[in-house]
């Protein structure tokens, strides 16, 4: 198998990774590098401020990287805010967020039309956080239930899940938010353990959804490009 050359920081949890989740390496159509930043928790991550741990990150990152990872990623959309400050630290290409897509996606829409961001924690994901990201700072948001099967799972770090519960929510919210924000057509997830319900949203709201499985492998592509 080949070296990894791309390495994700994940956070430390114990809740479950099924398949289209960041953390699991059969969503992967090639080898990745994990490497859990010790007490990185999503509480930690996502309701506190992130750059209070940056140094666990940086010392992280740098471990994969002596490892031969040529590209580093998280494993949190609210990691943004540390776009900047570790990309320079670790000196080799960083993808911090899946919402970095934002911009992007928004070249290709329509005039008129206008992506908008699904998160696990609507109350938390601020301006800042999306500036970071080089998306508008009025991009549509919306959230999942603080008291639900997904965001509960997560911040309680519980060993199981409700999957059948969690894609219900995901569907209602998705639907909230195109009912909020009618320029929206096309979504971003935030939460990586939210990629596995992105069909269930498409196939519910006729939207094209991007998640960091879409944003991972466009980063891997360049780190590691097919040979034809």
């Amino acid at each position: 198998m080949n070296q990894p050359s791309l390495g994700v920081l994940m956070l430390e949890t114990q809740f479950p990774r099924p398949l289209g989740d960041i953390g699991n390496p059969g969503t992967w159509g090639f080898p990745v590098r994990f490497h859990t930043v010790p007490g990185a928790s999503a509480g930690k991550v996502v309701l506190d401020d992130p750059r209070k741990i940056l140094g666990d990150f940086v010392d992280a990152g740098r471990s994969l990287i002596a490892e031969g990872c040529t590209g580093i990623a998280t494993s949190c959309g609210f990691l943004s805010l540390l776009q900047d400050d570790l990309k320079s630290a670790l000196g080799v290409p960083f993808a911090s967020s899946p919402l970095m897509q934002l911009a992007m996606i928004e070249t290709l829409l329509p005039s008129g039309q206008e992506a908008g961001v699904l998160t696990i924690s609507k109350d938390s994901l601020s301006e800042a956080h999306l500036r970071a990201a080089g998306a508008r700072p009025d991009t549509a948001v919306e959230g999942l239930p603080r008291e639900g099967a997904f965001a509960s799972a997560v911040f309680e770090d519980r060993k199981e899940m409700d999957y059948a519960a969690c894609r219900d929510e995901m569907i209602w919210a998705a639907t909230s938010l195109l009912q909020a924000a009618p320029k929206v057509k096309a979504i971003v997830l935030e939460c990586t353990n939210m990629a596995p319900y992105a069909a269930d949203i498409t196939k519910s709201t006729g939207c094209p959804v991007y998640s960091v499985v879409t944003f991972l492998n466009w980063f891997h592509a360049g780190l590691s490009p097919a040979r034809f």
